[in-house]
């Protein structure tokens, strides 16, 4: 009776997770490049962040991955770091971290939940290098290696639906996808060749992503477009990927920028669906100017 019970439990949590899916993925598609936001909060973190790159939000908590750098890379060299995962809580205050990466592999990148791990990819700080996937079960921070790759993967996502991951290159310029089985294995080891998928959308580079129900990933980033004056513009935006031909079938501009001037969607983002609309957290900002900002939309 209790094995049943249990089983009925997931099954109404999966119903409601599939159902809060595609009402955000209906919210998103209301966007336009007029969407007004309207600011909620701007929370200073209380902790050094340095470098962040991917977040979710997890009930009251958020995980943010970040690179922590302590010899910069110069003349292709991987310099060094240590890669982090951080849990903080609505107030910006640390929770608990956890180190992850190895030698010269210590850049996390965007990271994405599937209800029971944080998927986080960490990499080389630099193009065309190596990375090291692995999953973290969000109860207990356990650290699992679950494969090694010849490419840098700066943001990953769990397609739930599949069971495939989906990897995205420096830059988000290429996209590579593994099967994984019912272990949780990948079952296929091939090289990046074999593998690799031109990105066929680049107004932005992907920074972070998430997995967002019927085989799609909403991403966000951001990219900088210099004049010939010399002036620079960093423009932000949100794309939803289709996951099984790896094209986007959506995408809209956020036309927000931290007090920096870097766009909102610089570093790691959330956004989730609330009565009458949506709301978005990001940290575009690294270091001790790291903010939680909190915007608010309203939609039909």
């Amino acid at each position: 009776m209790k094995k049943y019970l249990g089983f009925l439990a997931f099954l109404c949590l999966n119903l409601f997770a599939n159902a809060q899916q595609l009402l955000l993925e209906t919210k998103i598609k209301q966007l336009d490049p007029n969407t007004i936001w309207t600011q909620k909060k701007a929370l200073p973190l209380k902790f050094p962040t340095f470098h962040p790159q991917g977040m979710v939000k997890i009930g009251n908590f958020f995980f943010m991955s970040s690179v922590e750098v302590t010899k910069p890379p110069k003349n292709g060299d991987t310099g060094k770091g240590v890669g982090h995962l951080f849990k903080f809580d609505s107030t910006g205050t640390l929770i608990s971290k956890i180190s992850l990466g190895e030698g010269s592999i210590y850049h996390p990148g965007g990271i994405d939940f599937d209800g029971k791990y944080i998927w986080i990819p960490v990499a080389e700080y630099r193009p065309n290098s190596k990375s090291i996937i692995y999953k973290v079960d969000v109860l207990t921070l356990q650290i699992e290696e679950l494969m090694r790759f010849n490419e840098h993967i700066g943001a990953i996502v769990h397609d739930t639906e599949s069971n495939k991951l989906l990897g995205a290159s420096w830059g988000s310029r290429n996209f590579y996808e593994w099967q994984l089985n019912t272990k949780g294995k990948v079952m296929t080891n091939v090289s990046p060749e074999q593998l690799r998928i031109k990105n066929p959308s680049f107004y932005i580079d992907y920074q972070d992503c998430h997995y967002l129900g019927n085989h799609q990933m909403l991403c966000s980033g951001f990219q900088k477009y210099s004049h010939p004056n010399g002036n620079v513009v960093r423009l932000g935006g949100f794309e939803i990927v289709n996951l099984i031909d790896k094209r986007p079938i959506f995408q809209v501009p956020i036309k927000l920028w931290s007090p920096s001037g870097l766009a909102m969607t610089n570093n790691p983002f959330w956004v989730e669906t609330i009565k009458g609309g949506l709301k978005a957290y990001f940290v575009p900002d690294d270091d001790s100017a790291s903010t939680l900002f909190i915007y608010e939309t309203e939609l039909k």
